[in-house]
């Protein structure tokens, strides 16, 4: 998801440098969509871990 957020921030960046308005600014709105998601969904998951790990610890105990 990462991925695709940089590539259209890139996408994005070459369309304003050549002047195609509309085009850049519907990149970055995906861009800074997709890159939002990103995050929630990595901090969603370091917390699942952080949980996991005391779940495992208290399971081998």
């Amino acid at each position: 998801m990462l991925k695709y957020a940089i590539i259209f921030a890139i996408i994005s960046l070459i369309a304003g440098a050549m002047g195609f308005g509309g085009i850049a600014a519907g990149s970055a709105g995906i861009a800074e969509i997709l890159f939002g998601l990103f995050l929630i969904l990595a901090v969603i998951f370091v917390v699942l871990a952080a949980l996991g790990v005391g779940a495992v610890k208290k399971a081998l105990k």
